[in-house]
């Protein structure tokens, strides 16, 4: 390891960021300096507009990727080489916004049962039936679920958050049915280390995977991924009655306005809207004079 890498690594660590975001930014640098061919200190401004450029048009990232890089070029500059000036020369790009993608409560019904194992099965009713994020679910621990409170506890999610969520008399019948046939025992779902079982995190990609696979059994058309059966526990509960503020409380959200998004994808706040067309006078469909479309003969 460069003395550079020891010192950047040595400020993320100051900072406490995660493992899996110093290895992103770790990574970036690295990617940065392999581009052009020299040491990433010794790069100017117009290097890195270069290469903010390439990642756009060249590497065709998305906004979101593009200011992964930008973070974490801008935390090695200003931070590790101190050199603030730099946050001008890297402007963050414009974000698209758009909405997440839902299911209705029946494709997620069809989404879960299209599992291909009861390993599978179990992941897909936890992520639905607790709201909880892809990397929270694997490093969930079998003494996390509280069948006394009857509450699943999150720990050091995002941001180093601990959270509780409630555990549903089904969700626990079903992880009782899954630790009699798996026997987990420290992480609840364990990871696998030469084609064997190992007391150790399942990785992200076996979760993604698992969704997927689901998703084209039951034969659902839209994106799905495991955030959307977060979107999904949000959106429902919100369509059940549930306040903003309890369901940001539930997803671990630090602003409101995150949680808010909810509200464009909720069908009861959407149809609860009284729409002007429905109120005004018209004329009847059968009176409107219908003239006939030129067509090639």
């Amino acid at each position: 390891m460069t003395q550079l890498r020891k010192r950047m690594l040595e400020e993320l660590q100051r900072r406490n960021y995660s493992p899996s975001t110093i290895r992103c930014y770790l990574r970036v640098v690295e990617d940065f300096a392999r581009y052009f061919g020299k040491r990433p200190d010794h790069l100017t401004e117009e290097h890195m507009r270069e290469y903010h450029l390439h990642l756009l048009h060249k590497r065709k990232l998305t906004p979101k990727t593009v200011g992964l890089h930008i973070a974490a070029l801008r935390f090695f500059f200003v931070k590790t080489l101190r050199r603030p000036y730099v946050q001008v020369d890297l402007p963050y790009p414009r974000m698209p916004e758009r909405l997440p993608t839902v299911l209705s409560q029946e494709e997620v019904s069809q989404l879960i049962d299209s599992a291909k194992n009861l390993l599978n099965y179990t992941m897909l009713m936890t992520l639905y039936g607790t709201g909880m994020r892809r990397a929270e679910l694997i490093h969930l621990k079998v003494e996390d679920i509280d069948s006394q409170r009857m509450i699943v506890h999150i720990r050091q999610g995002k941001r180093n958050r601990d959270r509780d969520v409630p555990l549903t008399p089904k969700l626990l019948e079903t992880l009782r049915a899954y630790w009699r046939w798996m026997k987990p025992k420290t992480y609840l779902f364990p990871g696998m280390v030469d084609g064997w079982r190992a007391d150790k995190p399942m990785t992200p990609k076996c979760v993604w995977t698992a969704v997927h696979d689901a998703a084209k059994s039951a034969g659902i058309k839209k994106r799905v991924s495991p955030h959307t059966l977060r979107h999904c526990f949000a959106t429902h509960l919100l369509e059940n009655g549930t306040d903003l503020c309890t369901i940001q409380m539930l997803l671990g959200h630090v602003d409101l306005e995150t949680t808010s998004v909810y509200l464009h994808v909720s069908r009861r706040h959407l149809q609860a809207v009284v729409n002007p067309v429905e109120t005004i006078s018209i004329s009847k469909l059968d009176t409107v004079k219908r003239s006939r479309r030129n067509q090639k003969p």
